[in-house]
């Protein structure tokens, strides 16, 4: 499983890049834009083709569900911590959305009462996107959650996130600063194919 998280600042060519991975399989990216406001998600959502909209998962502003198909919501640690179990099973009950949220610590995440669609666990290895943002190697075979590991996430090292118990990775550096974005994807894509 690969979720691709949005570059924070705009870059050039991002919704080309976007488009081209969406039609090479992307089926996760999480539009992360934390300095933006609700028109700037709309405006961005209005760029993607309607087809691609059930693939995309939305950090902030989750009444963006109200007016597009949306695959899903993200809760970013903060809000997680001040939402209630009783809260997120109601929104599971209520759609038919992928509810995933973001931890630091596999205890916090073994420990946390709701089950998530997916756990985005950070950081596995040293960050790509994020200066000065250590990794820190979790192993997660002990969990019994689809956890996703982030954190200087490339073709590379795929297999170390495996051995460590990840059900796929959260990338972000690892796409959008390469060079050759699309072909990366393509290589991870092949690696969680097999």
């Amino acid at each position: 499983m690969i979720v691709l998280i949005a570059p924070e600042h705009i870059l050039d060519n991002e919704i080309i890049i976007l488009h081209e991975l969406f039609r090479e399989g992307l089926q996760y990216f999480h539009l992360r834009k934390p300095h933006q406001d609700f028109q700037f998600y709309s405006d961005y959502l209005n760029q993607i083709e309607t087809k691609y909209h059930n693939r995309v998962v939305v950090h902030e502003f989750h009444e963006l569900l109200e007016h597009y198909n949306l695959k899903g919501i993200h809760f970013q640690e903060a809000k997680r911590r001040e939402t209630s179990t009783e809260a997120f099973q109601k929104l599971r009950k209520e759609n038919k959305i992928s509810i995933s949220s973001s931890f630091h610590s596999p205890e916090e995440l073994a420990d946390c009462k709701f089950n998530f669609d997916y756990h985005l666990l950070s950081p596995v290895f040293s960050s790509i996107s994020k200066q000065g943002y250590q990794g820190q190697g979790f192993k997660v075979n002990h969990i019994n959650k689809t956890i996703i590991g982030m954190g200087g996430v490339t073709t590379k090292n795929l297999s170390e996130f495996d051995k460590l118990g990840y059900k796929g990775v959260g990338v972000l550096g690892g796409i959008w600063q390469s060079k050759t974005p699309v072909e990366d994807f393509k290589i991870m894509q092949k690696h969680y194919k097999n």
